[in-house]
């Protein structure tokens, strides 16, 4: 195991935030999900987005995850994994204030955008 840093320990909140919420979460009820959704699912439609848009956006969402934990072995994979996360996370930002949700429900995309740009410069 590589020595901690406090961009490891991001790579390590935050892939495993992205897997926790995509493959442990996806279907459960949140505080923090879009309008009045109650899955993932139910949040892609609620932005008026396309089925298939959710499957990419999770598929890209896992990966990056994956490639953040995998970061901690693998140094070169953390700067594009950061620079998706990013990305991802404006996304979901601009989603949240598509629909006009209260910003506590952008707060979890905020904090993990946050955390990926701090990533991103930490390993520039």
């Amino acid at each position: 195991m590589p020595p901690f840093s406090i961009s490891s320990i991001l790579q390590l909140i935050v892939g495993l935030g992205l897997l926790n919420v995509w493959l442990l979460r996806a279907s459960r009820s949140t505080g923090y999900r879009g309008g009045e959704a109650r899955s993932l699912k139910e949040e892609f439609a609620v932005y008026g987005l396309p089925e298939w848009f959710f499957h990419l956006v999770g598929a890209l969402k896992i990966l990056s995850g994956v490639l953040l934990v995998m970061g901690l072995w693998v140094p070169e994979v953390v700067l594009p994994a950061a620079g998706l996360v990013i990305a991802l996370m404006l996304g979901a930002v601009s989603m949240h204030l598509k629909v006009n949700d209260p910003a506590v429900k952008s707060l979890p995309a905020t904090l993990m955008l946050l955390m990926a740009v701090a990533i991103f410069v930490l390993n520039l």
